[in-house]
């Protein structure tokens, strides 16, 4: 078991198997989004169940586990290959394909991602979630009151302006390039790497990770035109 933790293998393992929960819960997270498109009723709705519920805040925190684990790993694991290729690092090589790339940079697009994770967090998590658990009802959100559990109205505030929505639109590229080569690189680390399926999860993940980037965006990009529309 010790050699889980300790062996480059068994690192790359635990890190690959975070990695595949995270992109399950982001999937999970662009589909409940695009609801708020056609139905803010029912986008609240699942805010509220989502809200400062026992489960919720036990998932939140498995969540939040989950991420530090998997970014953990991802630096050790990065410091170890960078030790052990030594003056190889400094080599020429040719410029690389754009999948080569995100291989080569997982880390920094990673650090992109959990940097942006923080301003997220403290657009919605911190106060949706957080001002449910200090006992608050209400939160101030650009001079209006409105409920911690209103996540309509979040989205609607925050993407109204236009540096936040260009600051999502560049973390939903970097997320991009993360999924599109991180996935599939995880479950060939977990063992799905057979030579028929090799190319077969090259091409899922690329979908999978379009899909996930791009109901992100869609979202965004739509409350954004809505709140022009509306001020028009």
């Amino acid at each position: 078991m010790s050699c889980l933790f300790t062996s480059s293998i068994g690192k790359k393992l635990i890190m690959s198997i975070s990695g595949v929960v995270l992109v399950l819960f982001l999937l999970f997270h662009a589909t409940m989004n695009v609801i708020a498109i056609f139905s803010e009723e029912m986008y609240n709705d699942i805010c509220a169940l989502l809200g400062a519920n026992w489960y919720a805040v036990l998932g939140t925190a498995a969540l939040g586990a989950i991420v530090a684990i998997h970014f953990i790993y991802a630096f050790v694991l990065t410091i170890q290959n960078r030790k052990a290729r030594g003056k190889d690092r400094y080599a020429v090589t040719k410029k690389p394909k754009p999948v080569e790339w995100a291989s080569q940079n997982m880390l920094v697009l990673g650090i992109i991602v959990i940097g942006f994770l923080g301003l997220h967090f403290s657009h919605f998590w911190y106060k949706m979630m957080f001002t449910e658990l200090m006992g608050h009802h209400t939160v101030n959100l650009g001079g209006e009151v409105v409920s911690p559990q209103d996540g309509a109205a979040f989205i609607k505030y925050y993407f109204s302006h236009l540096w936040i929505v260009v600051a999502y639109l560049v973390w939903y590229v970097a997320l991009w390039f993360h999924l599109s080569h991180g996935f599939w690189s995880a479950l060939q680390t977990i063992g799905w790497n057979g030579k028929t399926w090799f190319n077969r999860w090259k091409v899922i993940s690329n979908i999978l990770a379009t899909a996930i980037c791009l109901a992100f965006a869609a979202v965004t990009i739509f409350f954004y035109l809505k709140s022009i529309y509306c001020l028009c």
